[in-house]
């Protein structure tokens, strides 16, 4: 029944679209919104359709508690890898990565912010994690903004008259979250100095200023800072003349490390415990796509509850380490390597540690000796392979030389992590393209919100 209720609701604004002038309307303040608030990935529109991302009460529901388990399973891996160099092995982390995730962070969990990558089905009730980004996970804030503009939009005041339309708001978690993390690591109350840190020409740097903005509003200071541009000076981390006690941490730690050093003013500053950073060091064991690859190994079953064992094998698609080995595919034994290299069409390649679509290949679009090629690769640097899945499609309406087309995009939703546990609010990217990422082909962003029927 929720399905039905869902379809009924994307056919009610779709059909409200259908008032060319009411369309158009709509389209300009989209637009509109977009320029004033700085709505921009890079210089590209965050979203270019006319309707967010619905889902009902009850589907939510199932989603959260589905998410809740298969968080769990992550916990697990993670305090047993902390415990068991042969565990952490499994993750593939490199020399100096192993050096850094040593260090206690001075709170209890690996990734205060994260987010899951998935694809869900509402028709099917399938619900399938392809990523887990435990180490710096963009949208909450561009989502909050986002749900603002679709709540003012033109046709929405009319949906309203019929439906009710509740946004899933995620900056407050992140906030929370940080405030967890700074509590921990300090011991007391008092309010961190935040220092939002990526390099000044990454473009999510439009949501950093959406968060800066955010955290001033609740009386927290905050600046963002260019890694490059901070010192480590007195026993404090200084961006100009403002003195930083938590690190916002958005720039990815292998791109900080290979640009400045391991002896760069963040990482000695943090090691130092002179800073307290959000997401820490020890978020890469997660990050690591690996991490998939160990909650579904029948060598790690051990380390799990059934409850989790089963969520696993229902919404991690099959992935492992590609290396020379016996395991087990669906419970039939497999030997890895010349079975990887004869069922392309139902994997995908991906490195360990990269992001963005980057280094992905996908089996069934290429040749068998490019597949070949991309297996022998995989020796040489960390990858994992994946198991195809079917990619869900929605129909979304865009405002097109002046009339709306309402064509399917394939659809995944990105659930927001808090506390290496919890669900608060969703990433929705669509796109023609089967890399569903804000840079693939037709790819824009959508805000996720609940719907039902007044």
């Amino acid at each position: 029944m929720s399905h039905d209720a869902l379809r009924r609701a994307i056919d009610s604004w779709h059909g409200l679209l259908e008032d060319t002038g009411l369309a158009e309307e709509s389209a300009a303040r989209m637009d509109a919104e977009h320029r004033s608030r700085g709505m921009f990935f890079g210089d590209r529109p965050l979203c270019s359709v006319l309707r967010p991302r619905f889902v009902t009460v009850g589907q939510f529901r199932g989603l959260r508690q589905r998410i809740e388990t298969v968080m769990g399973a992550f916990r697990r891996a993670h305090v047993a890898a902390m415990a068991d160099p042969a565990l952490l092995a499994q993750f593939h982390l490199l020399d100096w990565e192993v050096e850094l995730i040593g260090q206690d962070p001075g709170f209890e969990s690996p990734s205060p912010t994260s987010r899951l990558d998935a694809f869900y089905d509402p028709a099917s009730e399938s619900l399938r994690f392809t990523e887990y980004n435990a180490e710096t996970p963009a949208g909450p804030a561009y989502m909050d903004n986002l749900s603002e503009v679709f709540m003012a939009l033109p046709a929405m005041g009319e949906f309203l008259r019929t439906h009710v339309v509740h946004p899933l708001p995620a900056r407050h978690a992140v906030l929370h979250a940080l405030l967890a993390a700074h509590q921990q690591w300090s011991g007391g109350r008092e309010l961190p100095r935040i220092g939002i840190l990526d390099w000044k020409e990454v473009p999510t740097y439009s949501e950093f200023v959406f968060f800066r903005d955010y955290f001033h509003q609740h009386g927290i200071p905050c600046v963002i800072a260019d890694p490059r541009e901070v010192e480590y000076r007195d026993g404090k981390l200084m961006a100009g003349d403002f003195h930083i006690t938590l690190i916002y941490k958005r720039v990815l730690i292998d791109e900080l490390v290979l640009r400045m050093g391991m002896d760069n003013p963040v990482v000695r500053a943090v090691r130092e415990g002179a800073v307290c950073m959000a997401n820490p060091f020890r978020c890469k064991v997660l990050y690591k796509k690996a991490s998939l690859a160990v909650l579904g190994d029948e060598r790690n079953a051990h380390l799990f509850s059934e409850g989790e064992r089963e969520a696993v094998e229902a919404h991690i698609p099959w992935t492992r380490v590609v290396e020379e080995r016996k395991t087990r595919f669906h419970g039939q034994e497999i030997d890895l390597l010349p079975w990887v290299e004869a069922n392309r069409h139902q994997l995908v390649l991906k490195p360990n540690d990269d992001y963005g679509g980057r280094g992905i290949v996908l089996g069934w679009l290429v040749s068998d000796d490019e597949w070949r090629t991309a297996v022998r690769g995989a020796l040489e640097t960390p990858y994992v392979a994946q198991e195809r899945i079917v990619l869900p499609e929605e129909a979304f309406p865009s405002w097109v030389d002046g009339r709306v087309e309402v064509y399917d995009r394939m659809v995944d939703i990105a659930p927001f992590i808090t506390h290496s546990q919890t669900m608060d609010g969703a990433l929705t990217r669509i796109a023609t393209d089967p890399l569903l990422n804000v840079t693939a082909g037709g790819g824009s962003s959508v805000a996720t919100m609940l719907v039902e029927a007044r």
